[in-house]
């Protein structure tokens, strides 16, 4: 299909398109590229729709013409799963232009996929409500894609992920159907979960043009402080004492090494660094306590209760200075991008063995070669940036990843039974990861479930599952 699809298809399908009132445009490079810069993507057109009722009538004819969809949201996921470069020629669907609040109250919103989350915090806002998903690309990555990716970020040791955000959906499945599961009910079980079915599929079981998300009171105070520590060891230990005594009430609890303090310089940040000397390891926590509390005493007994662990304390004294201690936080993968990753992984161990992979990954790429470590992450639920860089002096191209990623994902899955991908999702760039370490049935399942919905194969091809060979391949083989 693809050469007859460059040639002419594709243009009596958006001629027919753009007759019904969809907006038609050409793609501007925004739209065919993704953060990491790794993989250029290719569209035959933008597909920008107004409302939920013109994503029906593209999906319709998508499906009827046999045209894949790409889904975009914004474009800010590390995966590939927004840029296909090779085989048939898609379109992109891009729903910048649905970004209205439909509802909101003080326990819910309602707003449209394309709202970027920043303009979901301002909405809770207005009646006095938190909505806790952030992520450093807020003011770019629109609702939709933060539920299609079930993204997670900085709060969801206290918040969870996006999905345990979300108390329903809208929308529209590949052959056009409107699903209006828009319910803003806490309890609703009347059978399969199609909420959850649709959260986190990538885009590629159908469009979400919707979502009611929960909103929460925010705290009565909110702190910050970063702990100087020796060891990771020190750092779970000091989860435990903080959860312990401020049970339900850490918001962030996030790990930062040495070296990713020294990538920062390294490309010339101009930072504030709080300790004199850079500690070994440091975590950067939050606190978001009930009326009546003192931050300040709360921190001070915290330190005090673990004292034997931390190495040294500063405690944020004005949201200047917490901010600053956020950028350091922030701008460890924006120092990793320009310093060049060998191979970067996203990957999840139960938070108790997180000391333990730390050291047994460290001791076998030590083995393997001559590399830098730069590991930081979500220590509060077990997700750590665990990347590989080439030595000082040499570069990138010295060195093959797939060694270094297959043995990592092998010690992760293999030994610490966790997830090759735990907030990133699968996209392009991990198919072949998914094949290698999902469990056969997961996998069956997966296909089932693609097959009964997408049966065409148009949502997101080559996306999370790997595409078919068309019947002409299938001839050829």
């Amino acid at each position: 299909m693809g050469e007859k699809m460059r040639a002419g298809l594709d243009e009596a399908f958006l001629a027919g398109l753009r007759d019904a009132g969809v907006e038609v445009a050409a793609p501007e490079p925004r739209y065919l590229e993704e953060p990491r810069g790794r993989w250029p993507g290719q569209a035959a057109a933008v597909l920008r729709p107004r409302s939920s009722a013109e994503v029906a009538r593209i999906l319709r004819a998508a499906d009827a013409a046999g045209v894949g969809v790409i889904p975009y949201g914004g474009g800010t996921g590390l995966v590939g799963g927004q840029v296909k470069g090779d085989g048939a020629c898609c379109v992109l669907l891009s729903l910048e232009r649905m970004d209205a609040v439909r509802a909101v109250d003080s326990q819910s919103l309602v707003i449209e996929a394309g709202a970027p989350l920043e303009a979901v915090h301002a909405a809770a806002e207005t009646v006095g409500r938190r909505f806790p998903l952030t992520l450093g690309s807020q003011g770019t990555a629109q609702i939709g894609g933060c539920l299609a990716t079930n993204a997670g970020g900085v709060n969801v040791i206290r918040y969870g992920n996006a999905r345990a955000l979300c108390l329903g959906i809208e929308a529209v499945l590949p052959d056009g159907t409107i699903w209006n599961g828009l319910t803003r009910l806490r309890k609703d079980n009347t059978g399969y979960d199609l909420r959850d079915l649709l959260i986190g599929s990538e885009g590629t079981l159908g469009v979400i043009t919707a979502a009611a998300l929960r909103l929460f009171e925010p705290p009565a105070v909110e702190g910050l402080a970063m702990f100087a520590l020796p060891s990771p060891q020190a750092a779970v230990a000091l989860l435990g004492i903080a959860q312990h005594r401020f049970a339900g009430c850490v918001s962030a609890f996030e790990l930062i090494s040495r070296q990713g303090l020294m990538f920062q310089r390294e490309v010339g940040m101009d930072l504030h660094y709080p300790f004199a000397e850079d500690p070994p390891w440091m975590v950067l926590v939050e606190l978001g306590l009930p009326e009546g509390m003192d931050v300040d005493e709360a921190f001070a007994g915290l330190y005090e209760a673990a004292e034997d662990l931390i190495l040294d304390a500063v405690i944020a004294q004005s949201g200047a200075q917490a901010q600053q201690m956020w950028e350091l936080r922030e701008n460890l993968p924006v120092a990793n991008r320009r310093i060049g990753a060998i191979c970067s992984h996203d990957i999840s161990v139960p938070v108790a063995d997180l000391p333990r992979f730390i050291a047994e990954a460290d001791a076998m790429l030590a083995g393997m070669g001559d590399y830098r470590i730069n590991c930081f992450g979500h220590v509060g639920d077990g997700n750590l940036h665990y990347n590989v860089f080439p030595a000082t002096g040499r570069a990138r191209a010295d060195y093959d990843p797939d060694p270094v990623k297959h043995a990592v994902h092998d010690l992760v899955v293999d030994g610490f039974n966790g997830s090759m991908s735990a907030e990133h999702g699968i996209g392009r760039y991990k198919v072949e990861d998914l094949e290698r370490y999902a469990d056969p049935a997961k996998l069956r399942m997966m296909r089932a479930v693609k097959a009964a919905l997408d049966p065409r194969g148009i949502m997101n091809p080559g996306a999370v599952l790997r595409q078919p060979p068309s019947k002409e391949q299938s001839t050829e083989t």
